[in-house]
């Protein structure tokens, strides 16, 4: 399939901009749970400059990645393909399909996940950790789709020429 240009140019910077989006959420999911996140330690970021910082990086470096796979890689990716312009729960339905997420459901329960840490983010430290602990297993879903979408691009031949 001959993609107009401007199209593959997009995809191939959207699948650089998540394959170091992925990278960086690695790297910090590392740090930040190099010990078990609990209320405990929530409790010391206001004291913690360090551990604030860590835990902000994660937030929004998961909802970094989240935002840019689901909002923007996959509805471009979906539209090469000559798949019509939808609503996200449509587009995910069809990275479903498409085998390129595991779950449409699951997809969203992430994106609930995203809001819940960025606007409960200092209000409520038990909704915070939790958040945080639940978010931590869903970077291994995040890091796989990455792939996925990335593994498509290069099998469709719209991989960068740099």
């Amino acid at each position: 399939m001959m993609l107009e240009e401007d199209v593959k140019l997009r995809i191939q910077f959207l699948d650089r901009v998540v394959q170091r989006e992925c990278t960086h959420l690695n790297r910090t999911t590392d740090r930040l749970f190099a010990e078990p996140f609990t209320l405990e330690k929530a409790r010391t970021i206001g004291n913690d400059d360090d551990l604030s910082e860590r835990v902000e990086a994660f937030v929004s470096r998961f909802s970094r990645l989240q935002d840019t796979l689901g909002d923007k890689l996959i509805p471009l990716i979906l539209e090469a393909l000559g798949e019509h312009q939808a609503a996200a729960i449509d587009n995910l339905d069809k990275a479903e399909r498409f085998r390129w997420i595991h779950s449409a459901d699951e997809w969203f329960a992430i994106r609930r996940l995203r809001n819940q840490m960025v606007h409960d983010y200092m209000e409520d430290l038990i909704i915070l950790t939790s958040a945080i602990q639940t978010a931590q297993e869903f970077v291994a879903t995040l890091t796989h789709t990455t792939q996925k979408l990335h593994a498509e691009i290069e099998k469709r031949g719209w991989v960068d020429d740099v």
